[in-house]
């Protein structure tokens, strides 16, 4: 059993987290504000499980700076998750907003510093890979050394990607100069049924799931394709090969298959079973072209995948059934 802290921890990827961490019995002091547009639910709310229910969860709801300048317990582990990131609008058009995640993680090294939790375990973004790697001309899966420091840095995706690589920068240099241990994970497209709809699968999904008409959208030129990768997927890899890692290198969290957004909705009105027509939005961002992830260091410290994007889908379409069935009861 361990003592672990999770910031950002009412988010998508922090319930999922919390959840798995208690179930195996460690205990958890979840810190989060719930700020709009974020995905951050009332543990109350949550809705795949209620984390009340063990007596080794404790909420504090406040902005994790605030936690940091005033506290300092002692954790075995961080999960570092605190971030301000609501889709590809947010990234795209609220850029300074998105900054803001800068402070936040100089506030929790600092804190870190301070404080001396065992392990920190840092969440990352694909979006710190440069973004010249991921042109319709020249792209290719992604590898974990694609970002060196030491070398010449290419240009990430926005603000968000430029405070991810600073956030990574700053665990390598704690660990360098002041002996902390840290870990780093850049997750792909993760995806689940409890997902906020500023994402695209789910918006996607749900848009199809009510469908009744003939025809259906997707922003961009919907070729352009992620890596998907289940929520479950993404938790048990962390789980799983967090201890190898100590000194702040990075581990990609992905499947290394590429999915367009129009054959991401063909499976989904497969998996609904309706028919229409997918028309793309052209005045939507889409982000960049392609980008997927290596998969070989996951590989080599026994972590693969094991929900598919097919079974994915289903898992979201039957949490949608069930949703809208309890509305209707």
């Amino acid at each position: 059993m361990m003592r672990a802290l999770v910031t950002g921890g009412a988010g998508f990827v922090g319930r999922r987290m919390c959840n798995a961490l208690l179930a195996r019995g460690d205990e958890v002091v979840c810190v989060d504000p719930i700020a709009p547009r974020t995905g951050g639910l009332d543990p109350q709310n949550w809705p795949m499980f209620d984390p009340r229910d063990y007596e080794k969860f404790t909420f504090v709801r406040k902005d994790c700076r605030s936690y940091f300048a005033r506290s300092h317990e002692s954790f075995d582990v961080v999960f570092h998750l605190a971030a301000m990131v609501g889709g590809r609008l947010m990234i795209d058009y609220e850029p300074l907003a998105v900054a803001e995640d800068l402070a936040v993680d100089a506030m929790y090294w600092r804190w870190a510093e301070t404080a001396k939790p065992g392990k920190t375990v840092y969440f990352s973004s694909s979006a710190a890979y440069p973004i010249h790697l991921q042109r319709p001309d020249g792209y290719r899966l992604l590898k974990e050394d694609d970002i060196d420091f030491a070398e010449t840095l290419g240009m990430p995706d926005m603000t968000y990607g430029w405070a991810k690589l600073t956030g990574e920068y700053l665990g390598k240099l704690a660990h360098e100069r002041y002996g902390m241990k840290s870990v780093v994970y850049r997750p792909f497209s993760g995806f689940g049924e409890d997902q906020d709809l500023t994402y695209p699968f789910p918006a996607i999904t749900k848009r199809i799931f009510e469908l009744t008409g003939p025809e259906m959208f997707v922003w961009g030129s919907g070729r352009q394709m992620r890596d998907f990768v289940h929520i479950d997927d993404c938790i048990r890899c962390v789980l799983e090969t967090m201890d190898q890692v100590d000194d702040g290198s990075a581990i990609n969290i992905s499947s290394g298959r590429l999915t367009s957004f129009i054959e991401l909705a063909q499976l989904i009105l497969q998996s609904v079973g309706k028919t229409a027509s997918i028309t793309t939005q052209s005045d939507k961002p889409e982000g960049v072209f392609a980008r997927g992830g290596d998969t070989a260091l996951q590989e080599k410290l026994g972590f693969q995948p094991r929900i598919g994007l097919t079974e994915g889908i289903d898992r979201m379409v039957r949490h949608l059934d069930r949703m809208n069935l309890a509305k209707v009861g």
